[in-house]
């Protein structure tokens, strides 16, 4: 799993509520254009990774010293497609899971994971209220850490550092 680099200090004094207006959008992402709007706000979002212990704390038994494993969450379906979960507030996360353990981070940190992972998707708020999938075409380029942005015209682009530019020619998140 890819290290997630956020520190902790961005995110000081974050009790995990959901931003009501990321989820406004999630909630109007039932058409393309929709879709796009909610992916570009969330390039922006603060997300909740949810983190499984596996194993025991320890403390007690024939190891007192043995400590439980923290592992990033990941779905895989019978056919092997993988997915990371991600979420947008505690709330979500506790109705998925209520014993995982919420790491904030950006969604380019999360992308950097699913494609390092072979993940076919980012499912976020999967349990709801508004879940909404990430899908393999827009994931290559949020792990190279651009951001979906609405152009001026009405359409879409990616905003990126001049250092990519060469990279960038035919890039086009409309598909």
């Amino acid at each position: 799993m890819a290290t997630l680099g956020t520190s902790s200090a961005a995110w000081a004094g974050d009790r995990g509520e959901p931003d009501p207006q990321v989820r406004g959008l999630l909630a109007a992402a039932s058409d393309h254009d929709g879709y796009l709007s909610a992916v570009a706000a969330l390039c922006t979002a603060r997300f909740l990774l949810p983190v499984i212990a596996l194993g025991d704390d320890g403390g007690e038994g024939p190891d007192p010293n043995r400590h439980a494993e923290l592992q990033a969450a990941m779905l895989e379906r019978a056919d092997g497609r993988r997915a990371l979960p991600a979420f947008t507030g505690v709330d979500a996360l506790s109705a998925w899971r209520p014993d995982a353990r919420p790491v904030p981070c950006r969604l380019d940190e999360l992308a950097v994971a699913a494609v390092e992972q072979e993940a076919e998707a980012i499912l976020v708020d999967l349990a709801g209220p508004h879940p909404l999938v990430i899908e393999r075409e827009l994931l290559a380029e949020l792990a190279r850490g651009r951001r979906l942005v609405r152009l001026d015209d009405g359409g879409w682009g990616w905003l990126y550092a001049a250092a990519d530019e060469a990279d960038s020619a035919s890039d086009d998140p409309t598909g």
